[in-house]
């Protein structure tokens, strides 16, 4: 989790840097994710597809127009694919697909422009039919990707259409977690042993925080900085269930979301099924709140995200990538910061919420940088997010 295979580079780094060829491989790979999520949905849902209307679901049958929409945008129907990051937002696109049927795709899928609660009102087009545009799209773009520029600049958008994909999928992870649906995400390692409390001494380091190489970032990652960091103490990996909930039996917390208490022990939910909880597994599904109050109570408090990234990059015996993890830190622009083209990515939500780090187990591992910066409302609990703490 987090280790980087043969050669130094991790699946992550090989994606931000991903030739042509490469790239096939993986939009493919995250499609036929999407597929078997979406199919999933379908056979628990029926065929109205419905969810409730609430601010961490969405339609299946809109994410998955959306996902090729999308790419759609960005690749097949951008007049200035091959400018990369100097490509105009708002230049005019050439007709969606969806068009010919006399439907209006930005007005279906178009995230920037219609409001969350508004997508349940849309007329959207059938399953099937959905699954033809994405198929198509697919195509389309893969076709075009063997035409780009094998370099940083031509390959963008190719880039920047697998992650966003991948990004959906572990999203879909979270809907389905909420939803008691079973969409084949694999069920945790269970410890035989106790987790041994550890932490990792980190010198002070003069470190530089930001992207500054070549390959994909977001836009959000760049603007490198040095920063001096003091020397601290960190746990070794995420606080586990057996060190947190001591705090909720004193009863100074509410039962974190999908636990139960029963007369045989702690119960989790996982995807509708109740099963006896890990206690040394990673302390999950858990505010930026929850996470505070729990440093508060032991005198310890939570990493800054410069702080993380020293000891994700360079303490041995620093694990992650089971959760993502809260840090004190706000989610900020870099010095110098300027939106990509698609400009809602980041600058909308640069409002005080915190900055994760690391991946959860239903990251893909293309997506498992310690560079890369998540950000949720500090109220969330849907997500895969823990945290670990530093020693004051």
């Amino acid at each position: 989790m987090g280790d980087a295979p043969s050669g130094g580079w991790s699946a992550a780094d090989m994606a931000r840097h991903a030739d042509r060829a490469t790239l096939v491989s993986a939009l493919v790979d995250a499609r036929e994710r999407t597929l078997r999520q979406f199919a999933a949905f379908e056979h628990a849902l029926g065929p109205s597809l419905r969810v409730p209307c609430a601010p961490e679901l969405n339609l299946p049958l809109w994410e998955l127009g959306h996902i090729g929409w999308f790419a759609d945008w960005w690749i097949a129907r951008n007049p200035q694919l091959g400018r990369g990051l100097q490509a105009d937002p708002l230049v005019a696109r050439s007709p969606a697909r969806q068009v010919a049927r006399g439907v209006d795709a930005e007005a279906l899928y178009d995230s920037s422009a219609i409001a969350h609660d508004h997508r349940w009102q849309l007329d959207l087009p059938d399953a099937e039919t959905t699954r033809a545009d994405l198929s198509a799209s697919l195509a389309q773009t893969l076709a075009l990707l063997w035409e780009a520029p094998d370099d940083d600049t031509g390959l963008y958008f190719f880039r920047l259409a697998l992650f966003h994909e991948d990004m959906h999928a572990e999203a879909a992870v979270y809907m389905a977690q909420a939803l008691g649906i079973d969409v084949g995400h694999p069920s945790p390692p269970v410890r035989a042993e106790p987790v041994e409390v550890r932490t990792v001494h980190v010198p002070a380091n003069r470190w530089t925080l930001g992207w500054s190489g070549p390959g994909f970032a977001f836009d959000n990652e760049l603007g490198a900085h040095p920063i001096d960091v003091n020397a601290f103490e960190i746990d070794a990996g995420p606080v586990t269930w057996a060190r947190y909930l001591p705090m909720v039996d004193a009863g100074l917390a509410s039962v974190p979301r999908y636990l139960r208490r029963t007369p045989r022990g702690w119960e989790t939910q996982r995807f509708g099924t109740w099963h006896a909880l890990d206690l040394q597994a990673p302390a999950c599904h858990l505010s930026a709140t929850e996470a505070q109050a729990w440093c508060r109570w032991t005198g310890r408090r939570l990493p800054t995200e410069a702080e993380w990234e020293v000891a994700a990059q360079t303490a041995p015996g620093f694990a992650w990538g089971e959760v993502w993890e809260w840090t004190a830190s706000a989610f900020a622009p870099f010095p110098g910061f300027a939106p990509h083209p698609y400009r809602d990515y980041s600058q909308p939500w640069f409002d005080g919420r915190p900055v994760l780090k690391g991946a959860s187990s239903a990251t893909h591992p293309r997506m498992r940088h310690p560079q890369y910066r998540n950000y949720f409302p500090a109220e969330r609990t849907d997500i895969l997010a823990g945290f670990r703490s530093v020693r004051p």
